[in-house]
């Protein structure tokens, strides 16, 4: 019977577009005699086979075993027919069919075959900077809707030439329906132009000019895969000094790019691990540490700061550029943009929006359709840990718990902002937004959730919101049509961690960051919660609430929360708070005691985001941020992994655990007058944030039964306090959670927001 002629449908759904998923199945199909077609649909690859049984089962495990590396099956369903009498193996015309949408692959870097092309002298995409096949090059940027085939792509305007033709339809190329595949001849073109839009000059001349004026001490803007990036010699201190001028940016660190992992290890420590993250084919910039008494990159690319964003090149344009500045080590890539506006895309938007930033443009004429700025990660126990989730991941769905029963749209934070889509179990994050303070943002939000919804062929019945009705994300909500669900801020971001660990029982979570409106109308950010149901949660402890003098400009200036410390712990007539109001305030001391004397526009607050710009102000690092974070990352930054030591505190009450911190405040001020460094000041202000966050979950774990322990908030990014955790946990029974498919920070807020409304409407 195993020679019987029967014939399979196969669905296959996942990244099987775009990534040489039906040139494989061809090659599988015809190898093993079978009969039929492959056909890209929206849903994925609808596959159908003829032949005997055994070879059918064969071409089934073969599929699974041997496909394309690139490509990711998430589901396989097969349903047995009569044969019909296919005569041959073919590929068939895309497609349009209904059901859930396939996956969109995300823009992956360029292979090494590609690389040698476009090293060879004799081949035709010699030092052509839009080089790729399908195992690489643009995806999730380019693509307008599904089915992945050129017509649907900003590629659609450029007619292939018969060579490019000839590639593309031949079955044993690897440029086999490859939608981006272009040569000199019929492809997308690059110049290289003055900010006068005088003099450009076009194609290998355009790539020497650009090199030459980095050479030069220039800033250029360079058109990439998913926008612009600013870019400088990152060795010449005096050109970054003036970048960080001209983008009035005094402290964030650039990322720089850099040509190879030898030229990294030069002036950074690489491990194994980071290694093979910086060779990855999503290339993100990764952080690595410094390495002492290097001084190859200029001071100002990173000040003040032990680590460095570096990334390899992952595309021909940055590979050609890299190759040829072989004297210098790295150049600056940091995002083309005005500050606090997403990343430019479109060439007339950089002469207007970037003239002032840049010297000159390198330019090309491949749409961007999808804007995507640089992912960016740490590592913590040789995992990755997100700072910001983007191009090389995004929009990659993560499957979340249980079947949604509704589609539902999330839109996230205010901060870091990311939305997702919920689609049966997968949630599609979207890549990140941004800070949703201006109307470019919020306009490159609006416009990404409407490509979502076309893209994935959603029809959003619910709409999840953040509890604060003042954020722009609130207002979208609550202008969309369906049924509306506002979700607690930290809530969601527990929910995230759960979302992702495929976790659906009891959890107690410990949630920290900067700040979310609370139930009782006070500023949350330092909050033990209860979850005995995903969709509810009990607020079971927190951190010692002090007034925010300013609101929301003491999240901008560390001195008035530090302030505000120092007046819970000491009273606001002492001394040393009247010295130190004076110091940092001048003439505004009495403006801003008065606000906390009288609580004048001061909400109450237990963040803890707010506790570590305190300590980062009271120790003289940073009185005003630069940027979300700024404060604590500095205090981070010169902690002494070798102290052990810590301050007093206090776990007060028994119902709400009150977790109070004026006894570290004290002995901190004590530490200060006898001159002990800031940098043990700061290792022991972490200890004690370690070792409140271990004993608050061991009493509640104790008390409540449960096991399953989330922690999740802006300020897990922190990885000296992560290892300080860790090593303070002595419960072996204890499962501790963090985030690893979306980061810690509100970038996950939209994930958690998604898995709540789920269970709520189940």
């Amino acid at each position: 019977m195993e020679n019987e002629k029967i014939r399979a449908r196969i669905k296959v759904s996942g990244i099987v577009q775009g990534v040489g998923f039906r040139p494989f199945i061809y090659r599988l199909a015809t190898s093993l005699n079978l009969n039929g077609f492959v056909k890209n649909m929206v849903t994925g690859v609808l596959i159908e086979v003829e032949g005997s049984k055994k070879s059918i089962e064969t071409f089934l495990k073969l599929i699974k075993e041997e496909k394309p590396s690139i490509s990711r099956i998430e589901n396989i369903q097969v349903t047995f027919l009569s044969p019909i009498g296919y005569k041959a193996f073919e590929i068939s015309k895309s497609s349009e069919d209904l059901g859930e949408a396939s996956l969109v692959s995300p823009d992956i870097a360029t292979c090494n075959k590609c690389i040698e092309d476009i090293l060879n002298l004799n081949n035709r995409r010699y030092w052509y900077p839009f080089t790729n096949c399908t195992q690489c090059g643009p995806r999730f940027t380019i693509i307008k809707a599904l089915p992945y085939d050129r017509i649907n792509t900003t590629m659609r305007k450029f007619k292939m030439c018969k060579e490019c033709e000839k590639e593309y339809n031949d079955i044993f190329d690897r440029r086999y329906h490859a939608q981006p595949n272009a040569c000199p001849i019929c492809g997308p073109k690059i110049w290289f132009e003055d900010k006068d839009n005088k003099n450009k000059f076009f194609n290998e001349e355009a790539i020497e000019k650009t090199i030459e004026a980095i050479r030069e001490g220039k800033i250029i803007a360079i058109k990439g895969l998913g926008g612009f990036h600013l870019a400088c010699d990152a060795t010449n201190e005096n050109v970054v000094k003036e970048l960080r001028k001209r983008k009035n940016r005094m402290f964030k660190p650039f990322a720089i790019m850099s040509f190879s992992i030898d030229k990294i290890k030069k002036f950074c420590y690489v491990n194994e691990f980071e290694e093979s993250i910086l060779s990855s084919n999503e290339r993100p910039i990764v952080l690595l540490k410094k390495k002492e008494d290097v001084n190859i990159i200029a001071e100002s690319v990173s000040p003040k700061n032990n680590y460095l964003g570096v990334m390899l090149p992952y595309t021909p344009l940055h590979y050609l550029i890299l190759k040829e500045l072989n004297d210098i080590e790295a150049i600056v890539m940091t995002s083309g943009n005005i500050k606090d506006e997403p990343i430019v895309i479109k060439n007339e938007n950089a002469r207007f929006k970037l003239s002032k930033l840049a010297d000159a443009f390198l330019m090309h004429n491949r749409d961007i359709y999808n804007r995507c700025d640089d992912s960016v990660v740490t590592l913590f126990n040789n995992k990755i840990l997100f700072i910001r989730r983007a191009r090389g991941y995004a929009p990659l769905p993560i499957e979340i718990p249980i079947i949604s029963k509704k589609e539902i749209l999330a839109c996230g934070a205010e901060l870091k902002n990311t939305f997702c889509l919920l689609i049966g179990k997968k949630a599609y994050l979207s890549q990140h937004i941004g800070d949703l303070e201006n109307i470019e943002t919020f306009n490159f939000f609006k416009n990404a959730i409407k490509h979502f919804i076309k893209l994935f062929r959603a029809n959003p019945e619910v709409v999840a919101h953040d509890y604060h009705p003042m954020y722009l994300s609130t207002e979208y909500a609550l202008n969309f049509n369906g049924e509306r669900i506002a979700i607690q801020h930290h809530h969601a971001h527990i929910a995230s961690v759960l979302a992702e660990h495929n976790i659906n029982e009891s959890v107690i979570g410990f949630s920290c960051d900067g700040l979310g409106l609370g139930l009782d109308n006070t500023i949350w950010g330092g909050e033990l919660l209860l979850l005995n149901e995903i969709e509810k949660f009990k607020r079971i402890g927190f951190f010692e609430q002090v007034c925010m003098p300013g609101g929301d400009l003491a999240s901008k200036e560390p001195r008035r929360m530090a302030l505000s410390y120092m007046v819970n712990a000491l009273g606001i007539d002492n001394e040393i708070v009247i010295n130190f109001a004076e110091k940092t305030f001048g003439k505004k001391m009495e403006i801003v005691l008065k606000q906390i004397k009288n609580k004048i526009n001061s909400p109450l607050t237990s963040s803890l985001g707010r506790l570590f710009d305190a300590i980062s102000s009271i120790i003289r690092l940073v009185d005003i941020n630069e940027f979300e974070g700024h404060a604590a990352i500095m205090l981070e930054h010169i902690a002494n992994e070798n102290v052990k030591d810590f301050y007093n505190y206090n776990i007060k009450g028994d119902k709400n655990l009150i977790f109070e911190t004026k006894y570290m405040i004290l002995e901190i001020l004590e530490d200060l007058k006898k001159n002990i460094y800031p940098s043990i000041i700061s290792s022991k202000f972490h200890n004690t944030i370690a070792k409140i966050i271990v004993e608050a979950i061991s009493l509640t774990s104790e008390k409540y039964g449960i096991n399953n322990i989330a922690l999740s908030g802006g300020v897990f990014q922190n990885i000296y306090l992560l290892k300080r955790i860790k090593e303070n946990i002595k419960e072996n029974n204890l499962r501790i959670f963090i985030n690893e498919l979306v980061p810690p920070n509100d970038g996950n807020i939209s994930l958690g927001q998604a898995y709540i409304a789920a269970k709520v409407f189940d």
